[in-house]
């Protein structure tokens, strides 16, 4: 079996296969023990996700006498205090130490980049933090690029413009470099949050509770500052005097609910975990809880919803909902709408306002063939903006029946402008719909050119009736 096989063909493999759904509150707990045993050899474990720690090797390296040795002490201690078999892998940066462990070797200083090159583009999957990552990668791969190495050869301009932010995020793991550059800042110890408790808390449902109102005030004292955190620590206080600790990675700036499910994962863990696992004195309760963000970011830099101040305001969506509700009031229940992404070719097509409170369908992503592919126009037109495209003898330029130009185009003439010269263009993508339908619109098709200046229009042409160049999208 191997990741992303579909669970019917997974069953095929092995019939007795256990299937368990997601529930990160109960793999946190399974591998709290684990951290554990880890964090007895190596200081400064740092819980990634569920299934992978990292460790800072250089102090370890030089204690054990060597990569090696440290590999097997790890391997050996993991599995004589769990049972389990786990994998190590050393290297310059987290990914590509992932990528090492996985294969069971080490990476010598400076030779991230051989190593990574000719691994193929789909180990980028488990890197990326985003739900997107599978898409990114299918497109890296249609693209042609079927290896790390090819996608590292691309410029930081080039991929900036075509990925955005999650394809620069990717282009700076497959070259072998951090996740982000090195921009960290020790927080000052104001910023901990401390809570003592009389009684003890010994229960997970009590914990919960008061993990939302800690990560509230963390929340907010961040947001004051300006800043989000990207790495947290967790420090309880048993009864007995017990420290017990444990720093979380996070791949974005958590927000006010992660800081919250991270404090409830590592109650369930020391509360329930197995009696290897717990506290030295497993009756004792937790009298002080403190939460202390080890690593920042300007909040300024992270792109926020349109009625969020810090990536969770229940409060201001509550107020925004309202308002929106008293101005339907006053101009009528279509006055106010949300648009939702919908089926469709173009881009026009695939946008469908809904009035606000009427329910809101998720995403429609059934394959639409001939949809034009990303990025789609930053500005689409709702009204028909004719133009004249024409060749370099001053002809009108057509699509055929066959879905081909008559000319290349090299000048647009848009009514109201100058005419513009076109210094590259790509296409023609046919769009024939409804052919059956006296009344449709015939063969269409559009084209993308890059005109003066850099910018880029999105042409449809339409054979119906009149043939005619209409501008559908401006790409800026």
């Amino acid at each position: 079996m191997r990741r992303g096989m579909r669970r019917r063909e997974a069953q095929s493999c092995c019939p007795d296969v256990a299937v368990l759904g997601v529930d990160p509150s109960r793999d946190a707990r399974l591998f709290e023990p684990v951290a554990t045993a880890v964090e007895e050899l190596v200081v400064g474990v740092e819980v990634v996700r569920s299934g992978v720690v990292a460790v800072p090797a250089v102090g370890a390296v030089s204690y054990f006498g060597g990569e090696h040795e440290l590999i097997e002490r790890l391997v050996d201690h993991v599995s004589g205090r769990t049972g389990l078999e786990c994998q190590v892998g050393i290297a310059d940066g987290l990914f590509t130490a992932l990528l090492a462990a996985r294969r069971s070797v080490v990476v010598e200083p400076g030779t991230a980049r051989r190593f990574l090159d000719p691994l193929p583009i789909t180990e980028l999957v488990s890197a990326l933090p985003t739900e997107d990552n599978g898409e990114l990668v299918d497109l890296l791969r249609r693209l042609g690029l079927r290896t790390l190495g090819q996608f590292a050869e691309l410029s930081d301009r080039v991929v900036s413009s075509r990925f955005g932010r999650v394809g620069m995020i990717a282009h700076r793991l497959a070259r072998g470099l951090s996740e982000r550059p090195i921009d960290r800042r020790r927080p000052t110890e104001e910023l901990a949050v401390v809570e003592a408790f009389d009684p003890p808390l010994d229960r997970v449902d009590a914990a919960a509770f008061v993990a939302k109102t800690l990560a509230k005030r963390l929340h907010a004292e961040l947001g004051a500052r300006d800043l989000a955190c990207t790495r947290l620590s967790i420090y309880a206080v048993t009864e007995t005097g017990e420290e017990l600790a444990r720093t979380w990675r996070c791949a974005e700036p958590v927000s006010e609910g992660g800081i919250a499910d991270r404090v409830r994962w590592q109650f369930d863990s020391w509360l329930r975990a197995a009696p290897a696992g717990r506290p030295a004195s497993p009756n004792s309760g937790v009298v002080k809880l403190r939460l202390q963000p080890e690593e920042l970011v300007d909040a300024g830099k992270l792109q926020l919803g349109l009625w969020r101040s810090g990536g969770g305001d229940d409060e201001a969506d509550e107020r925004s909902g309202r308002a929106l509700v008293r101005v339907q009031g006053m101009l009528g229940q279509t006055a106010v709408c949300t648009p939702v992404l919908a089926g469709g070719r173009g881009p026009g097509e695939r946008v469908r306002l809904v009035p606000w409170g009427d329910p809101r369908d998720d995403v429609d992503e059934r394959p639409w063939p001939g949809r034009l592919s990303a990025p789609s126009p930053a500005t689409v037109f709702t009204e028909q903006v004719e133009v004249a495209v024409v060749d370099n003898r001053g002809c009108s330029v057509a699509v055929t029946e066959r879905s081909q130009l008559t000319s290349p185009p090299r000048r647009v003439e848009v009514t109201g402008r100058p005419a513009q010269h076109v210094l590259g263009w790509a296409g023609p993508w046919p769009v024939d719909e409804r052919w059956w339908d006296p009344r449709g619109d015939g063969l269409r098709a559009r084209v993308q050119v890059v005109i003066d200046q850099g910018d880029a229009l999105l042409l449809q042409y339409r054979a119906h009736a009149r043939p005619r160049w209409i501008v559908e999208g401006e790409y800026t």
